[in-house]
């Protein structure tokens, strides 16, 4: 099966948080307070998927509240915190959403992600994930996470899946 004819399938995209949604970095501040930075442009991607009929999930092994607020504000449902064992979740979506794994798209890029990617019918790793995981993607991003690489693949997906013009139809009529 050919690139295009794996994405048409996808219904759901799973992003992980840590070096994906961000640069990777941990930044605490003197008293312990945890804050992550993100891209707005890979924000207003994840919109543009879901107002396009793609869903999407967040799944990270760590609890953050400031992921909490993120997936929030960007109004993800489905988002799964402090997963050491990203596959309970996975499972998870596959019953609640009543998806086959072929039709799920995963973004990660460390080795923690990989009982996933190698389970979904399209596994993407970012430009900076580690060399490993880049072994069993189908796509490796151009960009790195936290730096647009979520944008990129958001692009991908509405362009593979002949959405992408339409989606632009709103900023350009």
């Amino acid at each position: 099966m050919n690139t295009t004819e794996l994405v048409n399938k996808i219904q759901l995209i799973i992003f992980d948080v840590d070096g994906v949604l961000t640069d990777g970095g941990l930044y605490f501040t003197e008293d312990g307070a945890e804050f992550k930075r993100f891209n707005s442009l890979d924000g207003h991607g994840i919109k543009m998927l879901k107002d396009n009929g793609v869903e999407v999930a967040v799944i990270t092994a760590r609890d953050s509240k400031t992921v909490a607020y993120r997936m929030k504000n960007l109004g993800i449902a489905h988002f799964y915190q402090g997963q050491s064992d990203k596959v309970v979740a996975f499972s998870d979506l596959l019953q609640k959403l009543n998806l086959s794994a072929d039709e799920v798209a995963y973004v990660g890029d460390d080795v923690i992600d990989l009982p996933v990617m190698t389970k979904v019918g399209f596994a993407i790793a970012v430009a900076n994930a580690h060399d490993t995981v880049k072994q069993y993607a189908n796509l490796i991003t151009e960009k790195s996470g936290g730096h647009g690489a979520v944008r990129e693949v958001c692009d991908f997906i509405l362009k593979a899946q002949g959405k992408f013009d339409d989606a632009m139809k709103l900023y350009l009529d």
